[in-house]
């Protein structure tokens, strides 16, 4: 999304500079990817003409641009002459989507190049360069090149595709003022041709029609502001309607009327229908594509691209305005068949305000009849411009639970209503509707984002309430559940919320949930498991070496593709060996036990039995249990079936539990505050020591132990005798690192423990 700084300021009153605007944004959610001032041509004047040597039409050019030296330019336009005063475009400037470079035509040197008016936007003349005026002043920029700003949009703002919405964001941020734009209303009136609605699928279409216009180029504005975020300006009814779809985010279109028959259908296509669009490629319409028609067949692909007939051209007298709003997963899924992407299929796609489509007609209606002169011949009009956001219940509270942070009231109101949400702010039980444009506001914890960005990711943690306590309802973090597996060793972790259809197949026999659009091909589904994910980074932690794992992660599943077809589940993963190698027993794998105790230990003591009926695909069939209430399934344990060990490639032993879904535990209340654990991996390190046979193996550990704070365990594995009254002990050293650590931070602190341990004890370490 690109817009112009000029643009930006005439929906917001502020003092901030273009680059403090840039950095508020990209910290409240919308990254400024760059932020440019383009070079602009400037007025030069031609001192020196000759004919090219080795050319007959080109021109070498000594041209005269305010600096200290002329500047050489090669031209082949057959209007160039001395003492003519032009429009210059240096090294760096970009006309019409090209950077200008200096190089060579025909072996001589062009360190820029004369534009035509064409080229700068300024009028439709390609004749030659364009002419100004003998008292143009040499050096000033001919046409304005304002600050452009580029953001990345996320698909969940649509909102921010509308210089108005990324205004309406920085004033809540306290950018400045927001000024509300004063848009005129709508009203069927006239003659215009009728629109017909024979689908659903078009929630509202409305359209203008004028007649007998002169077409003519867009204000300067205007034109200067597309050309500024790379849109070539063409005429005024077609850059009015590119102008609305960054301005206000509603896409448009317009049609020759002369070329329309009859009245204005929206239906869907008839399957196998043909549709050839604007730049004469034909396509192969389905059933379940969105077609705006006439009695004469189809004139545009609803949402996605216009068509070859009706669109308009430099001698079009009479146009139709188009302004709809058409389904948002009907034009994605067509967009996405035909490889057809268009600044309008990106925003039907992602969701427009449906509110708008009055206003943004009448905008246009506007900018066209100023521009072009005409006569408003009326307007009609179908369907419906009711808002659609739901009312939404949000507690204060709410924002505390889920960030950990205090805020006040007073700034949650203020923030909230300077996004444009409306409602009543009474009582700890809010009502709120967001504002129209917000089509992504759907769940309270959408408002919970919006106050924190607004209000700041910068105070997290300074405010922290750890002890603050929530009702029942609201308590939905599962702390004490993940807690209690933690003290048991196991280590979280999350993993994404998309599974592979592949994995699923040979994990589980439930429905398999596909995603239309994945965002990688290997995850192209909604999960429904958990297992598939962990069992992938089980499989990677052993290519690296690290077999012995303990595993577990609570989260969503999907059991359909409808609202509310989902539950929380945990699964526990375990494999290699019980412990570290240690030289008072042996190790042993894990095995079904050992989380058949995990799930266990969630239970507080409620009865239970085993059933080892319908064992699923990823269970051994005869290593497997099924934890019972009746005929409620609580939760699950086996042995990774072999087949499935072979498929995933993992060579370790592995034993898994299943949580089915975490409502049927009872609530979970420890005593203990909350684990606290390390951002960075653990650090293992073997050492061996020979000491006097009589000497305790425990004080040698306790030495090694204590040497330095970031050891975090020492276990023996190994002693034996050696004779001469003196025996090796071998033990390992396990490090939590506080902070990163080098390679030279790793060998002080080797040498650190070997120097504590032969100064604390008759010791030294062992070479082999």
């Amino acid at each position: 999304m690109k817009w112009t700084f000029d643009w930006l300021k005439e929906y917001l009153k502020t003092d901030l500079s273009a680059t403090e605007i840039a950095d508020r944004l990209t910290r409240t959610g919308l990254e400024v990817e760059n932020l440019s001032a383009p070079l602009p041509p400037i007025a030069a004047k031609i001192v020196e003409c000759k004919p090219h040597e080795n050319s007959d039409h080109l021109h070498v050019l000594k041209v005269d641009d305010g600096g200290t030296d002329l500047r050489q330019v090669v031209c082949g336009a057959p209007n160039v002459r001395v003492g003519m005063i032009s429009a210059l475009a240096r090294p760096g400037c970009v006309i019409q989507g090209h950077e200008i470079q200096s190089g060579k035509l025909r072996g001589v040197v062009s360190d820029g190049m004369m534009c035509s008016g064409q080229e700068l936007g300024i009028n439709d003349d390609d004749d030659g360069i364009i002419e100004l005026p003998d008292d143009t002043k040499i050096g000033t920029p001919v046409v304005d090149c304002p600050t452009v700003f580029d953001a990345g949009i996320t698909p969940n703002r649509p909102d921010y595709l509308a210089v108005r919405g990324v205004a309406r964001d920085l004033s809540a941020a306290g950018a400045g003022e927001y000024i509300e734009p004063h848009d005129d209303k709508f009203a069927v009136s006239g003659k215009a041709r009728g629109v017909k609605l024979k689908t659903d699928k078009c929630r509202a279409y409305k359209l203008a029609e004028i007649h007998d216009i002169k077409m003519s180029q867009s204000s300067a504005k205007i034109a200067s502001r597309l050309r500024a975020i790379g849109i070539n300006p063409k005429n005024a009814p077609i850059d009015a309607t590119n102008y609305i779809c960054y301005d206000m985010a509603q896409p448009m279109h317009c049609f020759d009327a002369d070329e329309i028959v009859g009245d204005i259908t929206v239906r869907m296509a008839n399957d196998g229908e043909e549709f050839t669009d604007l730049f004469g490629t034909k396509h192969e319409l389905k059933e379940n594509d969105i077609v705006v028609a006439d009695d004469a067949g189809v004139l545009a692909l609803a949402g996605v691209v216009g068509g070859a007939r009706g669109c308009t051209s430099d001698n079009t007298k009479n146009i139709i305005l188009e302004s709809a709003y058409f389904d948002p997963v009907c034009v994605r899924k067509t967009s996405k068949r035909l490889s057809i992407s268009t600044d309008a299929s990106y925003r039907y796609e992602r969701g427009i305000d449906p509110t708008i489509t009055g206003s943004a007609l009448m905008f246009a209606v506007k900018i066209i009849t100023d521009a072009c002169g005409g006569k408003i011949v009326g307007f009609s009009a179908g369907g419906t411009d009711a808002p659609m956001n739901p009312e939404i219940e949000f507690s204060p509270e709410l924002f505390v639970q889920k960030t950990g942070i205090e805020m006040p009231v007073g700034d949650m109101k203020n923030i909230l209503t300077k996004l444009g949400y409306t409602g009543s702010f009474a009582g700890n039980k809010w009502k709120l509707t967001a504002q129209n444009s917000r089509v992504d506001v759907q769940i309270p914890e959408t408002i919970v984002a919006d106050l924190i960005r607004i209000y700041g990711y910068d105070k997290v943690g300074l405010n922290y309430v750890p002890e603050k306590t929530f009702p029942a309802e609201h308590n939905d973090l599962n702390i004490p559940l993940k807690e209690k597996l933690a003290a048991r060793g196991l280590n979280e972790t999350i993993t994404f919320g998309f599974g592979n259809s592949e994995i699923e197949k040979i994990l589980t026999d439930k429905p398999i949930i596909r995603v239309a659009n994945p965002i990688v091909v290997d995850m192209d589904t909604a999960r429904n498991n958990l297992l598939g994910n962990i069992l992938v980074a089980v499989a990677n932690n052993e290519k690296r070496g690290y077999p012995d794992l303990n595993l577990f992660e609570m989260g969503t599943v999907f059991d359909g593709d409808m609202p509310g077809e989902q539950h929380t589940e945990i699964a526990i993963v375990r494999s290699g060996t019980t412990s570290p190698k240690h030289w008072q027993k042996r190790n042993r794998d894990v095995d079904i036990y050992d989380v058949k105790a995990d799930i266990v230990s969630l239970l507080k003591g409620q009865n239970f039995t085993i059933s080892t009926e319908n064992p699923p695909l990823w269970a051994h069939p005869y290593r497997y249990g099924a934890i019972m209430q009746g005929k409620k399934k609580l939760g699950e344990f086996g042995e990774l079936h072999p087949s499935v060990a072979r498929k995933l490639k993992i060579k370790t032993n592995v034993v898994i539990g299943i949580v089915c879904d975490i409502n049927n535990l009872p609530r979970q209340v420890l005593p203990h505050g909350p684990i606290v654990m390390s951002d960075f991996q653990p650090i293992t390190r073997d050492f061996a020591f020979i000491v006097p046979s009589d000497f305790p193996a425990d004080r040698l550990v306790a030495a090694a132990r204590y040497a330095t704070n970031p050891i975090s365990s020492a276990v023996v594995f190994d002693s034996f005798e050696m004779g001469d009254g003196k025996k090796s002990v071998a033990f390992t050293i396990t490090f939590t690192p506080r902070e990163k650590m080098s390679e030279n931070d790793l060998a002080k602190l080797h040498a650190d423990i070997i120097a504590a341990v032969e100064k604390k004890c008759p010791a030294h370490v062992r070479d082999k």
